[in-house]
């Protein structure tokens, strides 16, 4: 049972997920939305019908749309926003946020103007030395199928291993097995350069290729992260493990992947604004395909896939031409790392 009082900054079916965990463990559980329909949902009906429809919330979890409240005096606190909102939810947070309070971040994504990670962004934007000791949760898990307590593994990583510990004790349940890791440069990089490969794998299925054209994607996706991962700081062994290859593979093939959903209508010749405006949760791989390849060029990494996903995103390339140019690049030996 966890006895310490969390408030989880974001109600998205991600932060909605993680709450309900946290509630149905005994631990006081506050969830900060900052749309009051779904704030109203959840207290109306206990289901958030926005982004987390079908999953019945525990009773003792409350809910507010005011960050004071949800903050103050929280001893954990859980920054679940999508990326590109992280810097300012979480400025408003740390006004509130009691000294010692551990920070976990569950967002993925690069920031597009500074090309900073979760981790880099809360450094700049948590008082003191709060920054620093933040542990970082990733892996192959689809918010849904949490909400519904199917088996699931996850990787927690801090620099520190007092957060790392704390962190896999709070969420550790039946169901949600946490492991723990140092590499918070490569975990980060995991969780968020596998939805750019996800919107690719979703291309070459829209355009009705099969198994064989997925698996090289997959295979060659990995590479590349890989590649820039380690240019990064980040350790070569984390790729291969749940914040690396497990959320790739999950997310570059499971049905419930927006990043993949967003790659199958692109491969099927719809225009991404369509797309985009027609979904209600965020496919982060779209902002962070930009990210991603403005690193990649800041770090000398080659990384044809991220390219062509970024080509296909905003300079408006077909997509049956997107997966020629990468057929037809010279062949080479296979290289990893």
């Amino acid at each position: 049972m966890s006895a310490e009082r969390t408030a989880v900054v974001g109600a998205g079916s991600w932060g909605t997920a993680l709450a309900n965990l946290l509630a149905k463990k005994g631990g006081e559980t506050i969830l900060w939305s900052f749309e009051p329909e779904v704030a109203e949902s959840i207290r109306a009906e206990q289901v958030n019908r926005r982004y987390l429809d079908g999953v019945a919330l525990d009773p003792r979890l409350r809910v507010s749309t005011d960050m004071r409240e949800a903050v103050e005096g929280a001893a954990v606190v859980l920054s679940v926003s999508p990326s590109h909102v992280v810097r300012p939810v979480m400025e408003q947070a740390a006004r509130y946020m009691a000294p010692g309070a551990l920070v976990v971040s569950a967002s993925k994504g690069i920031e597009n103007e500074s090309l900073k990670t979760m981790d880099e962004v809360l450094a700049d934007v948590l008082p003191g030395e709060a920054g620093a000791g933040c542990a970082f949760l990733s892996g192959p898990s689809f918010a849904l199928e949490v909400g519904q307590e199917q088996p699931t593994a996850v990787t927690i990583a801090s620099r520190s291993r007092e957060a790392a510990a704390r962190a896999q004790a709070l969420f550790q349940t039946p169901y949600f097995r946490v492991y723990t890791s140092s590499d918070v440069r490569g975990v980060e990089l995991g969780g968020s350069l596998k939805n750019v490969i996800a919107i690719a794998a979703g291309v070459v299925e829209g355009l009705g290729y099969g198994n064989n054209t997925r698996a090289a994607l997959i295979t060659r996706g990995l590479a590349e992260i890989t590649r820039l991962g380690v240019a990064g700081g980040a350790e070569a062994g984390t790729f291969a493990g749940l914040a690396g290859m497990g959320d790739l593979i999950l997310t570059c093939t499971g049905a419930l992947s927006r990043n993949r959903q967003v790659g199958v209508e692109l491969g099927r010749g719809r225009p991404i604004d369509e797309i985009l405006g027609g979904m209600v949760a965020v496919a982060e791989g779209v902002r962070t395909a930009r990210s991603a390849r403005d690193l990649s060029h800041k770090l000398g990494i080659e990384m044809p896939i991220v390219e062509a996903v970024y080509a296909l995103l905003y300079e408006g390339l077909p997509a049956p031409r997107a997966l020629e140019m990468l057929m037809l690049r010279e062949p080479r030996p296979e290289t990893w790392g």
